[in-house]
């Protein structure tokens, strides 16, 4: 046979053979939100994470290797500025070409508002909701393209200085089109809330710890899917399969949890306000929280606050975090007979995959469930 037949053949053959959809490069902003992508994606590809475990995602320097796959992305999922104001303007400026999903602003999306002070008062979990309502959102276009978010005037320029300037986050309206010049005073790189030196400040506008509701975790899961089937509709059959398959495994999960968690039992506080959508999806309630939603450090003023409430209260426990300075929790209760436990709202220790948001609810709940058995 001649050399012409031979490659002749060759490529009759190549163009016989069925071509595979190569899958999308998609990006994730934290672990919570990759294993929601990752249980939607089972079977074609896993996404990248970009804020690695023990890290906290209100403050976090983005490495080489961040910006190589936000760069390489065909899709990002990712909470919103609300929680990552320092990732807005590297998904803008990196990520321009890919389909960017800000979840928080999803049509449908549970959302409850901030909460200033350190003892929450009865009326918290009635009057904070967003009702779903997005009407601070209403010129939202929510076509799945969230690079627009202008006007917002979040002036994070001083972050260093204590003043975060959150106060517009009362309302994000006008976001279409994105003016990443309002951000280019982030100075957010390698900055650990934690530990900035933060102190209370006003923090109005809607709390960015969504993912702890099981119920935006089964929205997330159909959305999610819904933007994958969109750009890559040859693995669209899997996405919404996988996307079912989850939201009936959320709802094993709620069911169990909620057999062990009675409405209206909550004697503990938390380290930060990170859990009122948990808590408001199973009826339970903290008594309040030692640092604001973002993790900044409390002042001495709020940590006597909390201090006399625990005190009068007589509270059975009290939740410290992987990330965060477990030293204030013992400064609120110290010399009390409280018990100090662990809470991880981001599931440090819970390994990648598609099962990850299944088990960071079901370990959120045994906590819960560890701390409210000792009453």
């Amino acid at each position: 046979m001649s050399i012409r037949s031979v490659l002749s053949a060759a490529i009759l053959s190549s163009l016989a053979a069925p071509v595979l959809a190569e899958a999308p490069r998609v990006v994730t902003d934290i672990a919570p939100i990759q294993g929601l992508v990752a249980r939607v994606m089972e079977g074609v590809a896993e996404p990248d994470v970009l804020v690695p475990p023990g890290s906290s995602p209100h403050g976090y320097s983005l490495r080489p290797s961040d910006a190589r796959a936000l760069s390489s992305a065909d899709a990002v999922f990712w909470i919103g500025d609300a929680l990552e104001p320092w990732l807005e303007d590297s998904i803008s400026q990196l990520a321009g070409q890919a389909s960017v999903t800000a979840l928080l602003d999803a049509p449908g999306t549970k959302r409850l508002m901030f909460r200033q002070e350190a003892v929450f008062g009865a009326e918290d979990h009635e009057d904070g909701h967003d009702d779903h309502d997005h009407a601070a959102h209403e010129d939202h276009d929510h076509d799945h393209d969230h690079d627009a978010h202008a006007d917002h005037d979040h002036d994070h320029a001083d972050h260093d200085h204590g003043d975060h300037g959150h106060e517009d986050h009362e309302a994000h309206e006008d976001h279409d089109g994105h003016d990443h010049a309002a951000h280019e005073g982030h100075d957010h790189e390698g900055h650990d809330h934690a530990d900035a030196g933060h102190h209370d400040h006003d923090h109005h506008g809607v709390d960015p710890h969504a993912w702890l509701s099981p119920e935006n975790g089964k929205l997330w899961l159909a959305l999610i899917a819904e933007e994958l089937s969109r750009i890559d509709p040859d693995h669209a059959e899997i996405y919404q399969s996988n996307a079912l398959a989850g939201q009936v495994e959320i709802d094993h999960v709620v069911q169990a949890l909620a057999k062990q968690l009675q409405p209206g039992q909550g004697r503990f506080v938390v380290f930060h306000d990170a859990y009122q959508y948990f808590e408001t999806s199973f009826g339970v309630r903290s008594l309040g929280a030692i640092s604001l939603g973002d993790a900044s450090d409390p002042s001495v003023a709020r940590i006597a606050a909390l201090r006399d409430a625990v005190a009068e209260a007589g509270i059975s426990c009290a939740f410290s975090e992987p990330q965060f300075n477990a030293g204030l929790v013992q400064a609120v209760t110290e010399g009390m007979d409280v018990k100090a436990l662990v809470i991880d709202p981001l599931g440090t220790k819970i390994a990648p995959g598609p099962n990850f948001y299944e088990e960071l609810l079901q370990d959120v709940g045994a906590a819960y469930v560890a701390c409210l058995t000792t009453e």
